[in-house]
């Protein structure tokens, strides 16, 4: 069902929800009066002193759990084990401060429920990252202290009492510990304003240690040569698309599976951005798309799959995983990829033009010559300039040349010889088929330069005895062109349709027409639709 409805609420998105509501509930009642008649009785047994520390530790924890609210949401267990504490320090000090009952109720409950549902909370945190935190909170709670006891010290004449060193530093440590100011008794303005930025320094101190703790796990470590050998092994046997390939680039990391599939992804804006669908066994992607959901639930990761297939997305609804179209695949017959007829027209006169002119399309092996690729470096240098961007990857090659080196690579040459375009050439594996990966071309070229570059790239792997050739994703092509697509594939044809910044999109559609293909859709899978923003952006930033 190629619905994109929500996720159901999870305990842990419930309890969160809660948590809210309950950081909302000690915020309000920090600055709520107690009943009077609660008030007399709590006058009989503890002091003011302590009953105003509360109110204000009450407020802390309020403002604590609005923070831990977004890590019991994604199920982190710092988050639980922060929140849990401070929902038993919260009930206490709800009833110190005015036997409100009623909140410190709430807050039981909500103990109750996270205790209830402990199994859940199962993500990690980055370990380096609380770390660095940890010894950042000791470097700021030590120039807390040093701050509050040199500031005693130097406007001890705005407070009823002369502090000594030891006397300011005491101060200072009993004002984080009582959560007051004990015996303090302030006596200007200054000192007002002074005792108060220690308590902002405080919090946003300990707020900062709050966040460290919630952080995600980070990639830190290369993949290993181990893991990459066998990363080839499994994509050299099952890789049934050019996406198999790049697979082995060295910006992914591995996901293996005890079947024998992979997950090639790589990691941006807390999200796992995997590549394809998992290679491996068909009978065993269910099986690798559930081992890394809980994979990325563990490290507090989102995940999404781009440019995945449609026969694979029974498995990832299963998995309870939602898609949307992304573009179409062009890929060319080359048992009907004939010159001959009025379709091909445009491409056979542009053909006959650039012969004419002297043009010819060699293919050069790997490895190939050294002064050659600094040719092809000239005109992808040209190229680049020209589009203003940086090198797309992760779903793509890139200029490299060791990853150039293991390719095929045509060009269209003029009459001098001199490179001016040129593709080079992926084999998707288990299929008879050919991939483009590259295409470069210099500004100045006669007009059918790359159709004749295309058309010499389809011959030549038809004269290899290859069936099929891939032009690559047009992205957006066939996308929510129909009122019973989803909105937001809606939305998105209407930026294709409309928006500038589309038409080079529009125009490498258009030139893939000419070629004649099958267009075969692709997809990007994604938890829900809350969750699509963050995931379109990590895609935007790794480059595919």
């Amino acid at each position: 069902m190629r619905s994109a409805r929500l996720n159901t609420l999870r305990p842990e998105r419930f309890l969160a929800i809660f948590t809210g509501i309950m950081a909302v509930i000690n915020l309000i009642s920090a600055v709520t009066p107690a009943l009077i008649d609660r008030l007399q009785i709590l006058e009989e047994i503890i002091p003011m002193q302590v009953r105003s520390g509360t109110r204000l530790a009450t407020a802390l924890a309020g403002f604590a759990l609005i923070l831990l609210a977004s890590g019991i949401w994604r199920s982190k267990r710092a988050a639980w084990w922060i929140t849990l504490i401070l929902l038993i320090l919260s009930t206490i000090t709800h009833v110190v401060k005015g036997l409100d009952f009623e909140e410190a109720s709430v807050s039981l409950l909500l103990v109750f429920g996270l205790l209830l549902f402990r199994r859940r909370f199962v993500a990690h945190s980055d370990a380096p990252t609380i770390q660095r935190g940890l010894r950042t909170l000791g470097i700021a709670l030590g120039f807390t202290l040093l701050y509050g006891t040199i500031g005693f010290v130097q406007l001890d004449k705005h407070f009823s009492v002369k502090f000594n060193l030891w006397q300011a530093a005491y101060q200072t440590i009993r004002m984080f510990t009582e959560f007051s100011n004990p015996g303090l008794i302030i006596t200007t303005r200054i000192g007002k304003y002074f005792t108060d930025s220690i308590y902002v320094i405080g919090a946003v101190t300990l707020s900062y240690a709050l966040l460290t703790l919630l952080a995600p796990v980070l990639l830190r470590q290369p993949t290993e040569p181990g893991e990459l050998k066998q990363a080839t092994d499994i994509v050299q046997k099952y890789g049934q698309t050019v996406l198999a390939r790049f697979c082995l680039f060295p910006d992914k990391k591995y996901f293996f599976s005890a079947g024998g599939s992979l997950i090639a992804y790589t990691y941006s804006n807390l999200t796992a951005v995997v590549l394809g669908d998992p290679v491996g066994p068909a009978t065993d992607t269910l099986t690798i798309v559930k081992e890394f959901q809980k994979f990325c639930t563990r490290n507090d990761w989102m995940l999404t799959f781009y440019q995945t297939r449609p026969d694979t997305l029974e498995a990832y609804h299963q998995a309870g995983l939602h898609e949307i179209k992304i573009g179409e695949e062009a890929v060319v017959d080359l048992a009907n990829f004939s010159l001959k007829g009025g379709e091909v027209k445009s491409l056979r006169t542009s053909v006959n033009k650039l012969e004419r002119l002297g043009y010819s399309c060699p293919i050069s092996q790997p490895p190939h010559d050294e002064k050659f690729l600094d040719e092809l470096k000239t005109v992808s240098d040209e190229w680049m300039l020209g589009r203003k961007g940086k090198e797309m990857k992760f779903s793509l090659g890139w200029f490299d040349r060791d990853y150039l080196n293991t390719t095929l690579i045509q060009y269209a040459a003029d009459p001098e010889g001199r490179v001016v375009a040129f593709a080079n050439l992926v084999d998707e594996y288990q299929n008879r088929e050919l991939a483009v990966d590259l295409m470069r071309q210099k500004r100045e070229l006669p007009a059918g330069t790359m159709d004749y570059l295309f058309v010499n790239l389809l011959l030549e792997a038809q004269k290899r005895g290859y069936e099929r050739f891939n032009l690559g994703l047009s992205g957006l092509a066939g996308v929510g062109e129909l009122k019973s697509d989803p909105a937001v594939e809606r939305a998105m044809h209407y930026i294709y349709a409309n928006v500038t910044l589309a038409y080079n999109f529009k125009g490498l559609h258009s030139f893939k027409e000419k070629f004649n293909p099958t267009w075969l859709p692709r997809y990007l899978i994604y938890p829900n639709l809350t969750v699509l923003p963050v995931i379109a952006l990590a895609v935007n930033e790794v480059g595919g």
